[in-house]
């Protein structure tokens, strides 16, 4: 940290970051949560997904998406031809944010000041990993690294410029299909694996 208290990453590699992570205190949200969750997969992947915060499952487990969201994501990630344990998988918060409900521990959405507090955690990743395709998962991803005007809604699917990666894009974040109608949770479903076909098939490209 700096005298203003904001993330200050030095690691020169994945692991080191991760150490340095572990005792971030630039947002408040450490005060609540068990653990930093860091990203995690090939420290030199050419594919990175990025998505919101941590849920209660990544933050008693230490890793990220491998709660029902994260079970979903490994089912659209098969489905799209992409290889989840070749890819570099992580959040743009790394604490978990919640309020209780009972016993329970529900996920609350993180605000724009959590965000930036961790913008330097994300930013340090992509730098190392080097990713050829980035995918943005859900609108908290997308605006941190894209800018606030971006709509998930309206750009869902399509390439975006940017010096991120060779091809960026974003898509719905998978937590929001499990959330949605079951009626409709099929098409929607169908409608993710597409967006996450498009970062397939820029990887075939590459690789070819």
């Amino acid at each position: 940290m700096d005298k203003t208290g904001r993330a200050r990453p030095s690691a020169s590699s994945i692991a080191g970051l991760r150490r340095e992570a572990k005792a971030c205190t630039a947002c408040p949200l450490y005060e609540n949560a068990t653990q930093t969750v860091f990203g995690e997969g090939p420290a030199r992947a050419s594919l990175m997904l990025v998505g919101e915060t941590p849920g209660d499952r990544e933050d008693l487990e230490g890793r990220p998406f491998v709660g029902p969201a994260g079970k979903l994501l490994d089912r659209a990630l098969a489905e799209a031809g992409i290889d989840r344990q070749a890819s570099y998988v992580t959040n743009a918060v790394k604490h978990f944010k919640w309020v209780p409900r009972g016993k329970r521990r529900i996920h609350s959405r993180p605000n724009a000041r959590e965000i930036q507090a961790c913008e330097p955690w994300l930013r340090a990743e992509i730098a190392l990993v080097k990713p050829d395709v980035l995918i943005c998962l859900g609108a908290t991803a997308a605006r941190s690294l894209l800018g606030r005007g971006f709509r998930v809604t309206r750009q869902r699917g399509v390439p975006v410029e940017s010096d991120l990666a060779r091809v960026v894009l974003a898509t719905v974040h998978p937590s929001s299909l499990l959330r949605g109608k079951p009626a409709e949770r099929k098409a929607e479903i169908a409608r993710f694996v597409a967006d996450l076909a498009q970062a397939a098939k820029a990887l075939r490209r590459r690789a070819a």
